[in-house]
This record gives C-alpha cells, structure tokens and sequence, in this order.
C-alpha cells in the first residue's frame, strides 16, 4: 500500500518465535529482533556499540509457521516490513502507544552463517492469498524447442500472429 513505513532491520532474535492462533483462524508469529549499531571510534581504534533496538515483529498465515519451524533465540535474520503503531489500555486504565514490525520477508543472515532451504509441499492455500502461492507465469524457457507449446497430443501449436497467420520467431521471441 503507498504511503506506509517499509524497513529492513538486521538482528538477532531474542527468543524463540512464537505461534498462535487467532480467533479467526490465521496463524500469526510473535518475535523480537535486537538491533545494535556499531561505529568505530578512530581515537580509541576499537568498535563501539551503540543503544540497542528491541523491536517486536509479527508474520502471518503460511510464513508465520515456516519461521517457527526454522528460526531460533540467537539467529541472525533480516526483515523487511511496514511499520506499525498502535494504542492500547492498560488493566490500570493506562493507554499506551507501541510501534511494531509487520514483517512481509524474514531469512536468516548469512553474514556469518549458511543456510539451507527448503521448499515445503503445495499446501493448497488459495492464488494471491498473502503468503500463499502464486499462479505459475508463462515462461518461456519452459517450452520446448522452437519456443511454440506443445498441444495435449504432444504436436506443436503454432503462435498466431494478427490476421490469423503464423507468428515470426521474432514476433514470438520475449527478448
């Protein structure tokens, strides 16, 4: 959406993500990633850490669950997300105001660790659902020789151009 605060933070978590889920059924995780900015000081010729930022992050649905099962208290992620800010009361009539990350890509560092991935099942969460998978684009390197696709039978269909004739390669040709 135009117009909100979009951040990356780089950081280590706090402790493990937590899961829960919501009264409406989403799946939602909780963390927290400190943020400790290093300068360096040429008097002293040392490194100097600066105030830490806790910042409480959250993410949904499908994503929520692959960071519980891959992220852990100490590892180094980077999110990216748009900030949030809301106002809430206290038991003691108190009304607060926090600022929180509603994290939309989360991954470990690899600064000074490696990683590997992968890619769990379809789980059949619906196209365009935040999250979810995407309907597949016509790509072109997929096809076969020629760059025409093929008919159920396994012939090839030709690519029309205007007025029905057969298109030119490179009227075909993505590049």
């Amino acid at each position: 959406m135009a117009g909100e605060t979009v951040i990356t933070v780089v950081g280590n978590l706090t402790d493990d993500p937590e899961l829960r889920l919501t009264p409406s059924g989403d799946t939602v995780a909780h963390f927290t990633v400190a943020s400790t900015p290093r300068t360096f000081d040429r008097q002293s010729n040392e490194w100097r850490d600066a105030e830490t930022l806790f910042l409480r992050c959250s993410v949904w649905r499908q994503e929520a669950e692959h960071v519980v099962e891959s992220l852990t208290r100490g590892t180094r992620v980077i999110v990216q997300g748009r900030l949030r800010q809301r106002t809430y009361e206290t038991r003691e009539g108190e009304r607060r105001t926090v600022v929180e990350l509603e994290a939309d890509e989360i991954g470990p560092s690899l600064r000074f660790a490696a990683a590997t991935v992968t890619k769990p099942p379809h789980t059949g969460v619906p196209a365009g659902s935040r999250g979810g998978p995407r309907p597949p684009a016509e790509d072109p390197f997929t096809r076969p020789h020629g760059g025409e696709p093929r008919t159920p039978d396994g012939g090839e269909e030709p690519v029309l151009a205007e007025g029905g004739r057969r298109a030119s390669r490179e009227e075909t040709d993505p590049f």
